[in-house]
């Protein structure tokens, strides 16, 4: 069921509670688009609402972005953090909307992020804590330049991460990754973070992995 009259093109695998369901949103990476990870959906449990968003840049020759990524930049990649602050606040707006059209939890949101909306999701859980409870975090990294540079720790206590990168990424370096532990844990945070030896995407023992770490936050 694909829907568009919020911020965000999304679409929906509604749970087999009639309310007040746990809520999943999916947030895709970097030139693909809702359908990508919404294909986690039928295999996790039923009672989770989820809407899989899509992201707001069209980029050629297909596919959508989060915010814009110079490849040609020095350093081999620059980021456009304007536009990522624009995303990670279009994103918190979203998920005020969805709680108010969905019979949905507010209290039991989950960010589930890869790549680019990962970096995302980490930055909307930091920037709008009351707003989330849990991030699963694959294959990102925090951005310090999208976060906020103090925090309130007390509103950020709740907060709960599961977080996992590839030891072979050739596209997010694992030392980018091997960061965010750090800065969660400066914070007193929740956190797991795993590595599996692969590239840039999600092993089956990653997906089981995290499918358990969530299934125990029902």
């Amino acid at each position: 069921m694909s829907r568009s009259n919020l911020s965000l093109k999304h679409i929906v695998r509604p749970s087999s509670l009639a309310n007040n369901a746990p809520l999943i949103i999916m947030l895709h990476g970097y030139g693909s688009d809702e359908n990508d990870l919404f294909s986690f959906a039928s295999e996790l449990s039923n009672e989770f609402f989820i809407i899989s968003a899509k992201a707001p840049y069209a980029i050629q020759p297909f596919g959508n972005a989060w915010y814009a990524i110079n490849f040609d930049a020095e350093k081999g990649k620059w980021s456009d953090n304007e536009q990522a602050i624009k995303s990670r606040d279009l994103i918190a707006e979203f998920i005020d909307e969805v709680c108010k059209t969905y019979l949905v939890n507010s209290n039991n949101v989950t960010l589930l992020g890869f790549s680019q909306g990962t970096i995302l999701s980490y930055a909307v859980a930091l920037t709008y804590p009351e707003k989330v409870k849990n991030v699963v975090a694959l294959s990102g990294y925090i951005n310090p330049d999208i976060i906020p540079k103090t925090f309130n720790k007390d509103k950020l206590s709740h907060l709960d991460f599961y977080c996992s990168h590839g030891s072979v990424d050739q596209v997010i370096p694992v030392e980018w990754a091997r960061q965010s532990p750090k800065i969660l844990e400066s914070l007193n945070l929740k956190h797991q973070y795993t590595e599996f030896p692969v590239g840039h995407g999600v092993a089956p023992q990653n997906f089981y992995a995290f499918k358990d770490w969530l299934e125990k936050r029902i």
